[in-house]
């Protein structure tokens, strides 16, 4: 089957278009965030793919362009690692007129076995799941604020409804684990989207907090992409033996760009959470979160964890 056919047969169930807006997609060259930002491309909106490579950011823009030739899509570099390097590139962002959509994806996925750190100094995973996120919707707050009914999409995961926070090491300076760092960072991201929305609304401001996951989306059912998504044969059959319990990339962007543009979601009290409907696969639906990503104590801890890391105050 050729790439064209292959991505012909994954039709999305999303409705309604991107028309106008301006939308930011950190991590945007490849998985979620690539599909991510295609498919607001594809719906209109004006994307900027925020990415830490510069070669892999210019392939990702030529697939773009390649599927959707009139798109208005752009790039920034910048590594959300480093807390340098976000600060460059909310500098470059904060001249643009106003920003729509924030979407918080970039991230390791697939953590290291022993724990390293990011230039700052922080552990790795919640440097660059979290942390650098938090820095970058903390200067770009007044740029969304210009844009009535703008939002921030922040990306959570399965693995948050698995594991316990370390709630007195959020940086696991002791007895790291891979597994541990990257679902803590996810209920952190997850736990400050909802936060944020809290303190937004309690605020008064313009702008909401969301967050949505993927549910299981692996490279071996997403269909090939030059430059973007490659894998391997042996890659794409041992992925396929999992096919009942799988979905592609292209798939599993759903419930991110549902997130983004819902009409419904301004209208909706507590934490809004979009997700496969089958809960690993299908179509997005408005899903209820992992109770731990909605607990207000833990939510402050991880808020002033954020704040000490950082360096940053972020009061809406």
């Amino acid at each position: 089957m050729s790439q064209q056919q292959t991505e012909s047969t994954n039709t999305s169930p999303l409705e309604g278009d991107a028309v106008g807006k301006r939308i930011l997609v950190t991590g945007a060259n490849a998985g979620i965030g690539f599909w991510t930002s295609l498919q607001l491309a594809q719906r209109g909106a004006e994307v900027i793919l925020a990415c830490r490579n510069p070669r892999k950011a210019e392939a990702a823009l030529s697939a773009i362009r390649a599927r959707v030739p009139h798109a208005k899509v752009s790039t920034t570099i910048m590594d959300v690692a480093s807390l340098a390097s976000v600060a460059d590139a909310v500098e470059r962002l904060s001249a643009v007129e106003g920003l729509d959509v924030l979407i918080a994806n970039a991230g390791v996925v697939h953590a290291p076995g022993k724990r390293k750190q990011s230039v700052d100094g922080l552990e790795l995973v919640a440097a660059t799941n979290f942390f650098g996120h938090f820095a970058l919707v903390a200067g770009l707050l007044p740029v969304l604020e210009r844009t009535a009914a703008a939002r921030v999409i922040t990306l959570g995961s399965l693995a948050t409804l698995l594991v316990k926070p370390r709630v007195g090491d959020l940086q696991l300076t002791k007895n790291y684990s891979s597994w541990q760092a990257y679902a803590q960072s996810k209920i952190m991201s997850q736990s400050f989207g909802f936060e944020l929305d809290r303190r937004l609304q309690a605020a008064g401001s313009p702008v909401r907090a969301l967050s949505a996951h993927p549910g299981y989306s692996i490279s071996g059912r997403t269909p090939e992409v030059g430059g973007v998504n490659e894998p391997s044969a042996r890659k794409r059959f041992i992925d396929g033996l999992q096919t009942p319990f799988v979905q592609g990339k292209n798939q599993g962007a759903w419930p991110i760009v549902r997130a983004a543009l819902d009409s419904q979601a301004f209208s909706e009290s507590g934490p809004v959470f979009f997700g496969p409907r089958g809960l690993v696969k299908g179509a997005p639906a408005k899903m209820k979160p992992a109770r731990i990503t909605t607990d207000p104590m833990l939510a402050k801890t991880i808020w002033h964890e954020a704040e000490r890391a950082t360096g940053i105050v972020l009061a809406p």
